[in-house]
């Protein structure tokens, strides 16, 4: 049930139009001069804030909004000294990034090592801290550096709050005076938004940096992608050519010559004697001597690679100066110029062999045939392109059996493709167009690169059968004289070999008639008369010489030429008495060392 409003009563005044209404009990009182001063300062550091963050999205230069942020605390908390720390994560100290309000440079180029100043608690902790007086902090966090840069700016008072990212601390944002001051939790809450927005800046900057260096190895990656492919590509045509230079049978000259262009540098292959096999490109004779030599210090030399097949040396490419740098790709290239090399270098020495082979056994068919097999040879001759009449001459070298081989191959090269080379009853015989001289078995003993004997004649039309037999009987007849690195004439050793071919029963007699005496004598008394008498004849019929050879005193030589004055007679030293026993000792002697070889 409503009550009627209550009617003013006589004794209640009315109230009076013209006075002032009552105030309610609910209005809040009206502000004072601080609240507007202190709205007004809000609004401020609102602004400054919208601007930092309008800075934020149009950020060209971390370090230039950085700079503006601690400019921004240093003026909106009205505060001595502003400055930022960054955190670095490779040795875990804070370094001092930007600074507003400072005297000195101590504090704008600080290093704070890890756990020492504020600084360390706040990064640490993670959170905000404040010091009325920067002496009250732990004593453990004082350095002296950090003090001396405190002391110089005169700070007493300090806040600090933490720049972060979701998981670590990217630095510390501080404030600070040079006297006692009470931060409050507004002048906490507004630097800790300056300091997310400084955070924002490093980890913007960061990303920003981190872009860059992928970027830039993406660049890198993307431009040795394409080095390498270009130099696969150009190691794969290289490639080509050199297996069309060997399907196409040129040689090893197209080898050297793709391989110089791919690697604009001079290119030389040798084999394995050092002979230079293909060049192309100015390939210095220095060049060729560093690689014949091994020293490649001196010569311009880029690289030297073998040619080796199956454990064996086959020769070496070299490669000059090249007008660009030699990468892995042209490395590798080389090497596989070397393989294919290796390839026709087999190839060729496997024809060579085979020729060899066909031209030997011509050459025994042509010594050995008989005359109803002569004119088979003949005509196999002709249809290995080799004319007999040129065959003017016959050569046999007497080699031991495991270089026989090897110089055959020596040989034939030297003698060219019109000769015949090959081995016959443990000689190596060669026919060809005119007998070796001094200068040609010199090069010939150069190129075996060992000792040789060699005895070469003319060979009659027709005649290489009789050469070949005269040079075969006149080997075993230099050997049997003690020679082993010479070049002999058939006709140089005809003397001997007249007398030793002569009768031999003529031989014989004329022998003992000369020796039989002192034979017989060292047989029946085991004495060494002969062996004496062979000593004496040998050194000039001088006694003294011939005890010095025989290692036996003067005086027992004039006793044993005594006895032998007593077997050969008076007058046995007379010249044409000693000429004669002279030449039966030699004989003797030659005719005892063939029979000791198998030859006699």
């Amino acid at each position: 049930m409503l009550h009627p409003a209550a009617e003013p009563g006589p004794e209640t005044p009315l109230p009076d139009p013209a006075a002032p209404a009552p105030a309610a009990a609910s209005d809040p009182p009206p502000p004072t001069a601080a609240d507007v001063a202190a709205l007004r300062r809000r609004t401020g550091e609102l602004a400054a804030l919208y601007a930092s963050a309008r800075e934020l999205a149009a950020m060209r230069d971390a370090d230039a909004v950085l700079e503006r942020l601690v400019d921004r605390a240093h003026e909106l908390l009205a505060a001595d000294v502003a400055y930022l720390s960054e955190f670095d994560e490779t040795d875990a100290t804070l370094r001092v990034r930007a600074t507003r309000g400072t005297v000195t440079a101590a504090l704008r180029g600080l290093v704070v090592p890890p756990g020492r100043g504020l600084v360390g608690a706040i990064a640490e902790s993670r959170m905000p801290h404040a010091v009325r007086r920067y002496d009250a902090v732990d004593p453990d966090r004082h350095t002296t550096g950090i003090d001396a840069a405190v002391a110089g700016e005169g700070i007493v008072s300090m806040l600090g709050v933490p720049l972060l990212s979701e998981d670590r601390v990217l630095g510390v944002l501080f404030v600070a005076e040079r006297r006692e001051r009470a931060f409050g939790p507004d002048d906490t809450a507004l630097l800790a938004a300056l300091a997310d927005h400084a955070s924002v800046v490093l980890q913007t900057a960061a990303a920003l940096a981190d872009a860059r260096r992928q970027a830039e190895r993406a660049r890198a990656a993307a431009a040795e992608l394409t080095a390498h492919v270009a130099a696969r590509d150009r190691a794969n045509r290289v490639h080509r050519e050199l297996v069309d230079a060997v399907l196409a049978g040129g040689g090893l000259a197209p080898v050297a010559t793709a391989l110089s262009v791919a690697l604009q540098a001079p290119v030389a292959i040798l084999d394995a004697p050092g002979r230079v096999r293909a060049m192309h490109g100015d390939a210095s004779d220095a060049l060729i001597d560093a690689a014949r030599s091994g020293d490649d210090t001196d010569a311009g030399v880029s690289v030297i690679s073998p040619i080796a097949a199956g454990g064996r040396g086959l020769g070496a490419i070299v490669v000059g100066p090249s007008a660009r740098e030699l990468d892995d790709v042209d490395r590798r290239t080389i090497e596989r110029a070397g393989q294919v090399a290796a390839l026709l270098a087999l190839s060729e020495e496997a024809v060579a062999e085979t020729d060899h082979r066909q031209r030997s056994d011509l050459l025994v068919d042509l010594v050995t045939a008989s005359a109803q097999r002569r004119a088979d040879v003949v005509a196999a001759l002709r249809r290995s392109g080799i004319d007999e009449q040129v065959l003017g001459a016959v050569t046999a070298l007497a080699v031991t059996g495991e270089r026989r081989a090897a110089a055959a191959r020596a040989l034939a090269h030297h003698l060219g493709q019109t000769a015949l080379v090959g081995e016959l009853d443990g000689l190596v015989v060669a026919a060809h167009a005119a007998p070796l001289d001094a200068e040609s078995f010199r090069q010939l003993r150069v190129a075996m690169d060992l000792d040789v004997l060699a005895v070469t004649t003319v060979a009659a039309p027709d005649g290489i059968a009789a050469a070949a037999r005269d040079v075969r009987a006149t080997v075993a007849l230099a050997r049997a004289l003690g020679l082993r690195n010479a070049l002999v004439g058939v006709d140089e050793l005809l003397p001997y070999a007249a007398a030793i071919g002569a009768d031999r029963r003529a031989l014989d007699a004329f022998l003992d008639s000369a020796l039989g005496a002192v034979r017989r004598h060292d047989g029946a008394r085991g004495s060494e008369l002969l062996a004496t008498l062979r000593a004496f004849v040998q050194h000039g019929a001088s006694p003294t010489r011939t005890a010095r050879a025989l290692t036996f005193h003067t005086n027992t030589i004039l006793q044993r030429l005594e006895k032998l004055d007593a077997l050969l007679g008076e007058g046995w030293r007379d010249d044409e008495r000693f000429f004669r026993l002279s030449i039966a000792v030699r004989l003797d002697d030659l005719r005892e060392r063939l029979e000791r070889d198998g030859d006699g």
